[in-house]
Order: C-alpha cells, then structure tokens, then sequence
C-alpha cells in the first residue's frame, strides 16, 4: 500500500466517522427539543442530516473498499444500488443547503412577513420538490445503465462504460443536466441569498454604529475605554456576519467545484482524469456531510443548550447507577461481616 492510498483511506474513515457522529446528534437534537422541531428550517435540516448519515453509511464504506481492494466492491448489483443512492442523496443534500439560504434570506429581508411566506406546508413542498429532482436524475441514471463502478474514482457512482461509447453525446448532456441543476443552481441560490442577507446585516449594523455613534457623543463623561469597547464591537459584528457568509458559501464551493469540475473535464475525449486525483476530489466533496452540522447546526446556542442537556442527563443517570452500585455492595459487605459474627 503507498502512502497516497493509505492517506486516502484514512480520511474516508475519518470522514465516515465524523459525519455519523455529527449528524446523528443532529437529530437527537431534534428528538428531545420540542423548540427546534417547531422551527421550520428543522425540516430542511432534517432532510439534509438524513442524507448525510446515508451517504456514510452506504458510499463512504464502498468507496473506501474501493480504495483499498482497487475493484468494485460487493458486486455489480450492489454498485448500481449504491451509485443509484449517492446521486440521489448528494443532490438531495444540495437542493436542503439552497433551500436552508432561501429561509435565511426570506427570515432576514422579510422579518414581518416570514410566518405567512415560509410555513410548514411551504418547506414540504420544498422537500417534496428536492426528492422529485433528486429521483428524477437517480432514475435516469438507473434506466440508461450508467451507474457502477468507476476506477478513476474507486466508487460505484455514475459512469460511461467501456462498451457504451456509442450513448458519449446523451451521457453528456446527462451530466451537464445534473450538475447544472444541482450544484449550478445550489450556488447560484446560495449566493443570490446569503449575499442579500449580507447586505441587509451591513445596513443593520450602520444604523446600530450611529445611534452608538450619536449616545457616545451625548455621554461626554464617559470613560474613553468604554467608547473604544463600544466601536471594537461594532467591528466585530460586522466581521461575524462577513465570515459566516463566507463559510457557508466558501465551504460549498471548497467541497463540491473540484469534482464538479473534474466530472465535467473527463467528458473530453483526449483528457484522462488519474486515480489519485479522482478519488482525491470525491473524498473532499464527502467532507462536506462531516461539516454540515457545525455550520448549519451544532455551532449555534440552541443546539448547544439541547446537546449539553443531553450530556447532563446521561452523566447524572451514570452518577447516580455508580453510586446506586456502590451502595449495594457496601450493603452486602456489611451483610456478609454480620454474618461472619454470627457463626
């Protein structure tokens, strides 16, 4: 095994591993709040975190034997199940992330509105919609016979095979289709919106800057260490919201553009994509389920309280089970010594 294989497989596992345990307490979150499931981007969450753990689950650990045996793992019929699951579950994953910026977008520029524009009903239509596309390129791939195994990317996934030259032009359009429509349009979306959000929080913190601006120079009394604490924060805010724009788009585009961009290049006839590359880029768009839950999730004070409840509740029930133990068996120590006098 080299170095570049083993490197691979490691951060598959790492991957694999980091995404289960995020997105599932994702969803234990959800389990045990009454307050997030009432929210309704919970819905775009959920269905992004489901994806996510299925995505580990099933392509994570065939692409890794992949990796490692350089053949197709657990046959023919389970590699179109697997490539016919991750086209389905990665688009899925892209339409919740676009649908996640809408909500912010609509929260954010239509605050007084966002009840009666954003319901319930309005977010399983969004999912419903996200599963027909998803369904639609899935099944597509299924009835052309274009998912298996790809060496070039040591996955079951969406491929032209050797004996199937002759479909090059429908292939193409094909893939040219699915990631126009799922990470063209994802981006765009997220861009259109969080950068409208952006804006309207720039706006935000100008008019909060000079109303602190207007009560500093009315309080001429007040100590200059205060007034210097006053305009850090003001900075401060306004990189908060600069970054976490950033992250969201940034990560998108850091993940998913290189294996989007290699997809697309391999359609060449005179290009050939090398092994360690492709399956260099589709483990990088696998890092993206292992992110998902800290930046849309896990880093905010909600989830935070629920999880450290969680934590608590469990750590109690193993004081109080330790310490239920010890008794008893101090108990039966001072049972067996009375005993012993006894006799």
């Amino acid at each position: 095994m080299s170095i570049p294989e083993f490197l691979l497989q490691v951060s598959i596992v790492v991957t694999a591993v980091v995404s289960l345990l995020t997105n599932l307490s994702v969803l234990l979150c959800f389990s045990q709040s009454a307050e997030l499931r009432s929210h309704v981007p919970g819905i775009f969450i959920l269905n992004l975190s489901l994806s996510n753990i299925l995505l580990a689950a099933i392509n994570m650990p065939a692409t890794l034997l992949g990796v490692a045996e350089g053949a197709r793992p657990f046959g023919d019929l389970f590699c179109r199940a697997a490539s016919f699951a991750e086209t389905f579950l990665t688009t899925n994953a892209m339409l919740s992330m676009a649908a996640l910026s809408m909500d912010r977008w609509v929260a954010v520029v239509f605050p007084l509105s966002y009840s009666s524009k954003m319901r319930y009903r309005d977010a399983l239509l969004i999912v419903a919609y996200s599963w027909l596309q998803s369904l639609t390129f899935s099944l597509t791939q299924l009835l052309m016979d274009w998912g298996g195994y790809s060496h070039t990317y040591a996955s079951c996934t969406v491929r032209l095979a050797r004996g199937q030259r002759s479909q090059l032009a429908a292939y193409a359009t094909f893939t040219a289709l699915f990631h126009g429509s799922s990470f063209a349009l994802c981006l765009f979306v997220l861009c259109f919106a969080y950068l409208k959000v952006l804006r309207v929080a720039r706006s935000h913190c100008k008019r909060i800057d000079v109303i602190t601006v207007q009560t500093l120079l009315l309080l001429v009394d007040i100590h200059p260490s205060v007034k210097e604490r006053c305009l850090a924060q003001q900075k401060k805010r306004r990189r908060r919201a600069t970054k976490k724009i950033c992250i969201f788009i940034g990560s998108f585009i850091l993940c998913f553009s290189p294996y989007v961009i290699t997809r697309l290049v391999e359609l060449l006839p005179s290009v050939h994509i090398p092994q360690y590359w492709g399956v260099a880029t589709k483990c990088l768009s696998y890092v993206k389920t292992s992110t998902d839950p800290f930046v849309y999730c896990l880093l905010r004070q909600q989830y935070r309280k629920v999880l450290v409840s969680i934590i608590g509740r469990v750590l109690r029930k193993d004081r109080y089970s330790l310490s239920a133990y010890s008794t008893s068996s101090t108990l039966d120590t001072t049972d067996d010594n009375c005993a012993a006098r006894i006799t």
